[in-house]
């Protein structure tokens, strides 16, 4: 089969490679549509230490069945389905208490550090196992199942939160994950919902898909802007989805006395928080860590419409021109928000 590999950093090359093996429990899915995610882009350049040349990267993702392993009961061949990015195991003691996410014998699709290798779905084909696979409704797209993974970690973030009626709510950054997390937030029930970014496609996007007042924080004092429209209070919970030491603060300055600040973006790997205002605003700091258990609802809601993913989707192309737009994403020049590639 064709498979784009990442043979060395900011190298990827389309090569022929076997097709996978299947186990019992497992599928073999011919991928029909694959979405590049920001950390696949940051991955190629060597500096996450989560892509480990060579590999096949990829994990949103979906596809066809092709052929399946021997114990599977739920799909047969010829099923459409999407499939969650983290391979659980269901026995460890996060997995029985539901928390696969944490799960301690995980694998995650497409991401080569030593205790999470697996080949991904950048390829004519991909093994995925029966359990974190899903049925996608016939009126689906491939490309719209394919953006389900992303979204259901936006959802997991808003889960974390416990967000209540008319909760006042800041998200800290509008690429993908935090438009997602916009329209959850929405979804949830929040009240004052402000977006921040500093591009202004992202934030007229935001707007669009719900945020009620969009901040460009190239222009403005974010902290003291989202007091002002919250009463001077700050808002009780804010989702950070950019993963810097600079917008951690300010999400964290943007949060109220007994507010929660949920932790989504992965970039600076250390942080500093001003121990004595976490204190003293009696505050939660939430990680949210992928998805766990969401992903069949997401299905649903973009099925019914109620998520809006087509607004996200920049770009269809070719599995051989994927090279070339990783460069272009690389760059950050054009406003691109996801690019899908078909194998």
């Amino acid at each position: 089969m064709k498979a784009l590999v990442l043979t060395k950093p900011h190298e990827l090359v389309l090569q022929e490679v076997p097709e996978p093996e299947i186990q019992d429990h497992e599928l073999l899915v011919e991928v029909k549509a694959a979405g590049i995610c920001g950390s696949d882009v940051h991955g190629v350049t060597g500096t996450t230490g989560r892509r480990i040349p060579p590999l096949i990267m990829g994990h949103e993702a979906a596809g066809v069945v092709a052929r399946t392993g021997s114990a599977v009961t739920r799909f047969s061949p010829g099923d459409r389905v999407t499939f969650d990015s983290t391979v659980y195991c269901n026995r460890c003691e996060h997995c029985l208490s539901g928390r696969i996410n944490l799960c301690d014998n995980r694998q995650v699709l497409g991401v080569s550090c030593p205790e999470h290798r697996r080949d991904g779905a950048f390829a004519e084909y991909v093994a995925v196992p029966e359990h974190i696979s899903f049925r996608i409704p016939d009126g689906m797209s491939f490309q719209e199942a394919a953006m389900v993974e992303p979204v259901s970690i936006a959802f997991h973030a808003v889960e974390r939160a416990g967000l209540r009626l008319n909760e006042s709510v800041a998200v800290m950054g509008c690429g993908i994950i935090g438009l997602f997390t916009v329209q959850a937030a929405r979804l949830a029930g929040c009240g004052l919902l402000v977006a921040v970014d500093v591009k202004k496609e992202n934030l007229e996007l935001a707007g669009r898909l719900g945020a009620e007042v969009c901040l460009d924080a190239r222009e403005l004092e974010v902290a003291a802007e989202v007091r002002r429209l919250s009463g001077g209070k700050g808002v009780e919970t804010c989702f950070e989805a950019v993963g810097l030491e600079k917008t951690v603060e300010t999400a964290f300055a943007c949060i109220r006395k007994g507010g929660t600040l949920v932790c989504i973006g992965l970039w600076d790997e250390q942080l500093r928080l001003p121990l004595r205002e976490l204190v003293t605003k009696d505050a939660d700091v939430l990680g949210s860590c992928a998805s766990s258990g969401e992903f069949g609802a997401c299905i649903d809601m973009i099925a019914r419409g109620r998520v809006d993913v087509r607004s996200l989707m920049s770009k269809v192309v070719p599995l051989e021109e994927a090279p070339r737009w990783f460069e272009v994403l690389l760059e950050g020049k054009e406003p691109l928000f996801k690019v899908i590639l078909e194998p």
